[in-house]
């Protein structure tokens, strides 16, 4: 591990965020419980949408009806597990960080951002083309399925990290 993150690491645990999850009787399990809802309000709208891009509903749903009313839930959802996710972290960084699933959980991460970057950046500015009636080009349902696994292997890995 890069000695900049193993400080980093430290001082997230020693800080007084660490301390008082550490040291409060519920606040532990009162954290885990909101960050497992903060990932259904993540999860369950991201992978609705992934299903309308995948073709699912084409002919109902508007891809943009779908993105104005999934993902604002979903951006939702992505703070409240950011949130917990560090104050959870910080009762024992080191010990988490140094978990076989740890790298697994935090790279899935990166590549679920990367995805969701070029996903809006790109291939969804052109939306208007396929927003209705007509199935998304495949760069759009390559996104949608990398988006499904990925956020599947993210709530693996954090499943093993609870252990």
């Amino acid at each position: 591990m890069p000695e900049f993150l193993s400080a980093w690491l430290m001082v997230l645990q020693d800080s007084a965020l660490g301390e008082t999850v550490r040291n409060a009787q519920y606040l532990y399990p009162v954290l885990e419980s909101v960050h497992i809802l903060g990932i259904a309000l993540l999860v369950g709208p991201a992978f609705t949408f992934d299903l309308r891009l995948l073709g699912t509903g084409h002919r109902i749903v508007p891809v943009t009806t779908a993105a104005r009313c999934l993902l604002p839930v979903s951006h939702i959802g992505l703070a409240i597990v950011a949130i917990t996710g560090v104050a959870l972290l910080s009762a024992q960084a080191t010990v988490v960080a140094a978990a076989g699933a740890a790298p697994w959980k935090f790279g899935l991460i990166a590549v679920a951002g990367i995805n969701v970057l070029v996903f809006h950046k790109g291939i969804y500015r052109t939306v208007a083309d396929w927003d209705v009636h007509a199935l998304p080009p495949l760069s759009a349902k390559v996104s949608a399925l990398v988006s499904a696994f990925v956020w599947t292997g993210v709530i693996v890995a954090g499943r093993f990290l609870a252990y």
